[in-house]
């Protein structure tokens, strides 16, 4: 009858470890104590979306990242503007899933847009992490905004390398392409 009274409201609920966990396995929140990870789990938001639900648009400001704890995202650019009238037409630039994480760009500009649209492909949960929340860890607590900030850096750094990879890649092909043409 009267058990809850007795139940330990200061014991970590399932939900909260599974937030501990994710977040613990992504790179931005690897180098954080239990302490700063409990911190910013408590600060950090858990969102649903149904399946081909848009969590954001191509266009829109960015306000933040997110981390799949569950389903799967797709990551889709506009194929060329669509005309007043015509259906917008997107080409899949990727498929995520548990684990991956994605719009991290917009932790760290100033009124960014997003370059791509990120949708769900089945009912999906994601750990939302916005832009107010890295200033307030960093407010808060400086050793951890100062972690998290450093790996944001790295995983930065080592997409734009990527990117500089791939466009090398399509420039040779190019190249290719035009002197096979010229002959």
């Amino acid at each position: 009858m009267g058990s809850h009274l007795w139940e330990n409201y200061f014991k970590p609920t399932t939900k909260e470890k599974e937030i501990n966990a994710i977040l613990k396995e992504n790179i931005l929140f690897q180098d954080l104590t239990q302490k700063q990870l409990k911190f910013v789990a408590n600060i950090v938001h858990l969102r649903k979306y149904r399946k081909d639900e848009a969590i954001f648009r191509q266009g829109e400001v960015g306000v933040g990242m997110y981390i799949i704890v569950q389903g799967a995202v797709d990551i889709n650019v506009e194929e060329n503007q669509a005309q007043e009238g015509h259906h917008r037409q997107y080409v899949v630039m990727t498929k995520l899933g548990p684990g991956d994480f994605f719009g991290e760009l917009s932790l760290v500009e100033e009124g960014g847009r997003r370059s791509a649209t990120a949708s769900a492909t089945d009912n999906t949960t994601l750990i939302g992490f916005f832009k107010p929340d890295l200033l307030e860890i960093l407010e808060r607590n400086p050793a951890a905004g100062v972690k998290i900030t450093l790996r944001l850096g790295e995983v930065l750094g080592r997409r734009l390398r990527e990117t500089n990879d791939r466009v090398s890649v399509l420039e040779d092909e190019i190249k290719k392409f035009r002197s096979e043409g010229d002959s």
